[in-house]
C-alpha cells in the first residue's frame, strides 16, 4: 500500500466540510461511490484518521452468497460500542434505558434470548428507534461519524434502517452518515439503486464519486510506493493497463518489479501475488475465501482442520505479504476483489467440498460465529454444497434467527428457500416439525410483517387450498385472518368475507384465537348497515377475553364497541375508552393502548370537542416516545394533534406539530395526511405555490389509500380548493363533480359534510348572475345529496348550517323576505362555529352574513359582521379573506372597524350587541332557562351559553339578573303585564 494519499483532496475536503457541519450542529450524510479497487477504503481511512474530537463507529456489510448479512454493520457497530463502554454503559444510553430491543442484534441486551420478542411491524420499530435513540445520545456528547462499508452488499433490513436513518437525522444534531458503494455492482435490477436514487433527494444528502486517477495521480502513487521514479515506458504501460484504478496500478507495480511481462488478466494480476506464497498458505486462502470477506480466527481453524501452531505457520505469509489483514478476532481480505479472484479460482468440487466443510464446522459449533449469523451462514452453506435436505433444515433454522433479529427480508427469503427445496426433500416435514401448509403460513406472516401485502395475501391462498376447512377449521382460520388482513391494507374487496369465514371456523374449545378473529372482524366493521353485527362482535370478542385474560384483546374489543352507535364522544362513550384504556394498561398492551388514544382523540374531534382531542393526542404522543415508537405511533397521533389545532385556529401551533413529525420520516401515508392539514392553512393563507407542492407530494400516495372517507375525499377537496382559489372555476367545478359520481362521497356524514360545504361554497363562487350552467348542476346535487345525510353532534350541526346558508332555502319553500332568511341563517351558523371555537369557519359565515345583510339594505349589520369577520381573519393571518373583506368594504362604504355612516359602533345595536344576542336578552329578561331559551329560537343550549356571556361581559354585569334588570332599566324591553 502506497505511504502517500494521492489524488483524493476534493473527495477528502467534502467529508471534512460535512463532518465540520456536524461538530456546528447540523446533521447530513454523504453518500460515497466507485468502482472496486478506486480507494473508497483508502479515502475513509484517511478521513476518519483527522477526525480525531469525533467518536467514529465502522460497520461493513457482508457478502453471503447473493444476499447480505442482516443487519451486519449496526451489528458490528453495536459490538464495538459494548467494547468500548460496557453492556450496561450502551443501555444506559437508549432511550428509557430499556435495551431489549437491541437483544435482536446483539443476545447480551435481551437475557430472555428473544422468548420475549414479539413480531410485526411494532418491534421492528422500536429497533430502529432504539439505534436512533443511542446513536443520538451519542452525538449529545461529541460528533458522531457512523460508516457503513460496501452497501452493495445490503440486506434489505440493513436498507431499510440505514434509510430510517438518514431520514431521521435532523434529531441527531451532530451525526454525520458516511456510505460506501461499488458503482460497478449496481447493474439495472440491483435492490440499492432505488434506495441511492431516493435517498439522493433528501436534502442534507450528498454524493461523492470517486474517479480513477489522472496520469499524473498514478505517478505520484507509483514514485511514493517504488521510492524512486518509474521509467516513463514502464509508466505507460501501467498506466495502459490499469487505466488509472489505484489497487490495479499498486498490483502493476509489484509483478512488474523485476518481471518480464506483465500478467494478461486481471484475475492472474490479483492472483499473482497469491501464487507466490507457500502451498499451505494458498490452501488456507483458499479456505478463508469460501468463508466470506472476513472469516472469524475460530472458524478459520475449524474448517482448516489445523492446529495453532499449524494455522499461524500458514497464516503469517499471507499477513506478511498484505493479502490478509488481522481484523479484530479474525482476519479480512486486504480487498474484497483478491477474496473474488481467490474464490473463483476453485474448481467445482473444491467449491462444494469447502462449502461442505464450513457447513458441518458449523454444526458441530454454532457458536464460532456470533448470533444470528451462525445459523445464516450455515444455510448459506449447505445451499451453497448444494445439499438440498440440510439446505432445507437450516434455511428453517436461519429463518428462526432472523425473526430474532427483526429482519423479515432475510426471513422471507429463507423460508422461501424452504418452500422452493420442499419437493427436492421427500421428508421434508418430519426433519423441520411442521408442513408446507404450516410453512406457507408462516411464510405469508413474515410477508404482512415486511409490508408485502400481495405476497402475503397469494400465500395465503395456496395454503387455504390445501387445506380441509372442515377436517382442520383452526388453521383455516388462522389463514383466513391473516389474509383478512393483508386485505383491508391492500383495500381488497373480500376481507370481511374472510375474516366472517374465519370466525365461523374457529371452534369454542379455541377461546383465545376465537378471541383474537372476532375482535378483529368487529374492527373491520364499519359500514353503517354492517353497525349491528358490529356491536355484537365486539360484546362478544370482549366476554371471550375476558373469561382467559387476554387484556390486549379485550381493551381492542372495548374500543370498537365505543365506536358503535354515534362515533362523536357522547359520555358514555368516553367512559368505555376510559375503560379500555385501563385495561390495555393492565395487560401492557400498548397496541390496544395507542389505538384507544387514536379512537378517542379522533371521536372528539368529531364531535367538536377539540381542546379535548388534542389533550388526548398529546398524552398519546407523550406514551408513544415513552415506549420508543415516536417515528410510527406518534407521528399518527401527530395527525389528530393537528387536526384539532387547525379547527382551533391555532396554526403556527400545528404548523410546529407537522414540522416535527415530518421530520422524523413517518410512512408515507401519515405523513401525507399530516401535508393535508399544512395545505389547509396554506390555502387558507394565500400560500398557493406552497399548497399545490405539498398537493403533489401527497398525490400518489393518497391514490392508493384504503380509507376513501378519510384520505382520499379530504385531498380531493383540497385540489378543488386549488382550482377555485387559481381563478380556474371551472375545472374546479367539474373536479367537485367528480368527487360527488363516487357513490361514498356521502355516506359518512362527518366527512361528506365538508364535502358538500365546499361544493356548495364553489358553485355560488360567482354569484347567482354569473353563475354557469355547471355550477346550477353542481349546486342541485348537493342539494339532493343533503336530503339522504344525517346530522350527529354539534360540529356536524354547524356544517348542516353552513350549508343551509350557502344554498339558500329550498325552491319549493316559500319565503316572504329571501334576504333577511339568509342574514338569519348566516347568523346562525356563524354562531354554531363560534360556540365551537372554529374561527375561520366562524370568520367565513360573518363574511357571507355581512354580504347579505348589505343585500337587505342594512348596512350597519354588514359592517359589524364584517368587523368581527376582519378581526378573526387577521388573528389567523388569512390574507386572501382579509383582501376581500377590504374590497367589500371599500364597496360598501364601510370601514375596517365596521363603523357606519351614522358613526354608531356595531351598526347602531345599543351597547354594541348582536341582533341574536338581543333576542336571548329579551328571553332571559322573561326568567327563561338557556334550554327554554334554545327551543324557542331553534339554537342549541351551548349556543345560547355562549350569547349569555356575551351579555353579561358587554352590560358589565355577573349575573343573569343583573342583566335582565339593566336591559329593563335602559329601556330595551317593555316588562309584561
Amino acid at each position: 500500500m502506497s505511504p502517500l494519499f494521492v489524488g483524493r483532496d476534493t473527495e477528502l475536503a467534502v467529508l471534512g466540510d460535512a463532518l465540520g457541519r456536524a461538530r456546528a450542529g447540523t446533521s447530513s450524510t454523504v453518500l460515497v461511490g466507485g468502482e472496486a479497487g478506486v480507494g473508497k477504503t483508502r479515502l475513509l481511512k484517511e478521513f476518519t484518521g483527522r477526525a480525531d474530537d469525533a467518536l467514529v463507529l465502522v460497520g461493513g456489510c457482508l457478502e453471503l452468497g447473493t444476499e447480505g448479512l442482516p443487519f451486519a454493520p449496526f451489528t458490528a457497530v453495536l459490538r464495538g460500542l459494548v467494547r468500548r463502554l460496557g453492556r450496561d454503559g450502551v443501555a444506559g444510553l437508549v432511550p428509557g434505558r430499556d435495551a431489549r430491543a437491541l437483544g435482536r442484534l446483539l443476545p447480551e441486551f435481551d437475557a430472555s434470548g428473544g422468548e420475549g420478542h414479539s413480531d410485526g411491524g411494532d418491534a421492528r420499530a422500536r429497533l430502529f428507534e432504539q439505534i436512533l435513540g443511542l446513536l443520538e445520545r451519542l452525538a449529545d456528547e461529541r460528533p458522531v461519524v457512523l460508516v457503513v462499508e460496501d452497501a452493495h452488499w445490503a440486506d434489505r433490513s440493513t436498507r431499510d434502517l440505514l434509510t430510517f436513518l438518514v431520514r431521521c437525522q435532523p434529531t441527531a444534531a451532530r451525526l454525520l452518515v458516511v456510505v460506501t458503494y461499488r458503482t460497478d455492482e449496481l447493474h439495472r435490477s440491483h435492490p440499492l439503486r432505488p434506495l441511492l436514487a431516493e435517498l439522493g433527494r433528501v436534502e442534507w444528502v450528498s454524493r461523492v464519486t470517486l474517479n480513477r486517477l489522472t496520469r499524473a495521480e498514478a505517478v505520484a502513487l507509483a514514485e511514493s510506493i517504488l521510492r524512486s521514479a518509474p521509467s516513463a515506458a514502464d509508466m505507460d504501460l501501467i498506466y495502459a493497463r490499469s487505466e488509472g484504478n489505484p489497487l490495479f496500478v499498486e498490483a502493476l507495480l509489484s509483478e512488474a518489479d523485476g518481471a518480464d511481462a506483465l500478467p494478461e488478466s486481471l484475475r492472474d494480476l490479483l492472483l499473482a501475488g497469491v501464487e507466490r506464497l507457500p502451498d499451505e498458505t494458498q490452501e488456507l486462502l483458499r479456505v478463508a475465501g469460501v468463508g466470506g470477506q472476513r472469516i472469524e480466527h475460530g472458524l478459520l481453524s475449524a474448517v482448516a482442520g489445523l492446529d495453532e501452531q499449524a494455522l499461524a505457520r500458514a497464516l503469517r505469509p499471507a499477513v506478511a505479504s498484505n493479502v490478509l489483514v488481522v481484523d479484530g478476532e479474525g482476519y479480512s481480505f486486504r480487498h474484497a476483489l483478491i477474496r473474488e479472484a481467490v474464490h473463483d479460482d476453485l474448481l467445482p468440487g473444491e467449491h462444494t467440498r469447502l462449502h461442505t466443510r464450513y457447513a458441518e464446522a458449523l454444526e458441530r459449533d454454532l457458536s464460532l460465529l456470533p448470533a444470528p449469523r451462525g445459523a445464516i451462514a450455515l444455510a448459506h452453506h449447505w445451499h451453497s454444497a448444494h445439499d438440498s435436505t440440510w439446505a432445507l433444515v437450516s434455511a428453517w433454522g436461519a429463518a428462526a434467527a432472523a425473526r430474532r433479529s427483526a429482519a423479515y427480508g432475510e426471513q422471507f427469503r429463507m423460508l422461501s428457500r424452504v418452500l422452493e427445496l420442499w419437493d427436492l426433500v421427500p421428508d421434508a416435514a418430519e426433519r423441520i416439525g411442521s408442513d408446507r401448509i404450516d410453512v406457507l403460513r408462516r411464510t405469508a406472516v413474515v410477508a404482512h410483517s415486511a409490508g408485502e401485502y400481495e405476497r402475503c395475501v397469494a400465500l395465503a391462498g395456496a395454503a387455504l387450498a390445501l387445506i380441509d376447512h372442515d377436517a382442520d377449521p383452526v388453521r383455516a382460520a388462522k389463514v383466513l385472518r391473516l389474509r383478512g388482513m393483508a386485505g383491508y391494507d391492500l383495500g381488497r374487496p373480500g376481507y370481511v368475507d374472510d375474516l366472517r369465514r374465519a370466525a365461523e371456523l374457529t371452534p369454542a374449545d379455541r377461546p383465545k384465537l376465537r378471541a383474537e378473529v372476532l375482535e378483529l372482524l368487529a374492527r373491520m366493521l364499519n359500514r353503517p348497515e354492517e353497525m349491528p353485527e358490529k356491536l355484537a362482535t365486539a360484546r362478544l370478542a370482549m366476554e371471550i377475553a375476558r373469561e382467559v385474560g387476554e387484556a390486549g384483546v379485550e381493551a381492542h374489543a372495548l374500543i370498537s364497541l365505543a365506536c358503535v352507535g354515534s362515533p362523536y364522544a357522547t359520555l358514555q362513550q368516553l367512559e368505555v375508552y376510559a375503560e379500555a384504556r385501563r385495561t390495555a394498561e393492565r395487560g401492557a398492551a400498548y397496541s390496544a393502548l395507542m389505538r384507544c388514544a387514536i379512537a378517542e382523540s379522533d371521536a372528539l374531534e368529531g364531535a367538536g370537542r377539540h381542546e379535548r382531542a388534542a389533550q388526548v393526542a398529546r398524552e398519546g404522543i407523550e406514551e408513544a416516545a415513552r415506549h420508543g415508537s415516536a417515528r410510527t405511533s406518534g407521528t399518527f397521533l401527530a395527525i389528530n394533534l393537528a387536526e384539532p389545532l387547525v379547527s382551533l385556529g391555532r396554526w403556527d401551533e400545528a404548523l410546529r406539530v407537522i414540522e416535527q413529525a415530518v421530520s422524523l420520516a413517518p410512512p408515507a401515508p401519515y405523513r401525507a395526511s399530516l401535508e393535508g392539514f399544512a395545505m389547509d392553512i396554506a390555502l387558507a393563507r394565500g400560500q398557493y405555490d406552497r399548497a399545490e407542492a405539498l398537493l403533489a407530494s401527497s398525490r400518489g400516495v393518497v391514490s392508493r389509500a384504503t380509507s376513501r372517507e378519510q384520505h382520499l375525499f379530504p385531498y380531493l377537496c383540497r385540489e378543488v380548493r386549488l382550482l377555485a382559489v387559481r381563478g380556474m372555476l371551472t375545472e374546479a367545478v367539474r373536479a367537485a363533480e367528480r368527487v360527488l359520481d363516487d357513490p361514498r362521497a356521502t355516506v359518512d356524514a362527518r366527512y361528506a359534510w365538508p364535502v358538500l360545504v365546499m361544493c356548495a361554497r364553489l358553485a355560488g363562487a360567482g354569484g347567482p348572475e354569473e353563475q354557469s350552467a355547471e355550477a346550477a348542476s353542481l349546486l342541485r346535487r348537493v342539494r339532493a345529496a343533503r336530503r339522504d345525510l344525517d346530522v350527529d353532534g354539534d360540529l356536524q350541526r354547524a356544517y348542516e348550517l353552513t350549508f343551509t346558508a350557502l344554498v339558500g332555502p329550498d325552491p319549493a319553500e316559500q319565503v316572504a323576505d329571501p334576504a333577511g332568511w339568509r342574514v338569519e341563517a348566516y347568523d346562525v351558523a356563524a354562531e354554531a362555529w363560534a360556540a365551537l371555537r372554529q374561527p375561520y369557519a366562524e370568520a367565513q359565515c360573518q363574511e357571507g352574513a355581512a354580504e347579505a345583510a348589505l343585500a337587505a339594505g342594512d348596512r350597519h349589520g354588514a359592517g359589524e359582521r364584517l368587523a368581527r369577520a376582519r378581526e378573526l381573519a387577521a388573528e389567523l393571518g388569512a390574507a386572501p379573506m382579509l383582501e376581500r373583506l377590504d374590497v367589500f368594504g371599500r364597496r360598501a362604504g364601510i370601514g375596517a372597524t365596521g363603523i357606519g355612516a351614522a358613526g354608531e359602533p356595531g351598526g347602531g345595536q345599543p351597547l354594541g350587541l348582536t341582533n341574536r344576542e338581543l333576542q336571548v336578552l329579551r328571553e332571559v329578561a322573561d326568567g327563561r332557562s338557556n334550554r327554554e331559551i334554545a327551543a324557542r329560537l331553534f339554537i342549541s343550549a351551548k349556543t345560547v351559553s355562549v350569547h349569555v356571556s356575551n351579555i353579561l361581559a358587554k352590560l358589565g354585569v355577573a349575573t343573569r339578573g343583573e342583566a335582565a334588570a339593566t336591559a329593563y332599566r335602559l329601556g330595551l324591553f317593555t316588562r309584561a303585564t
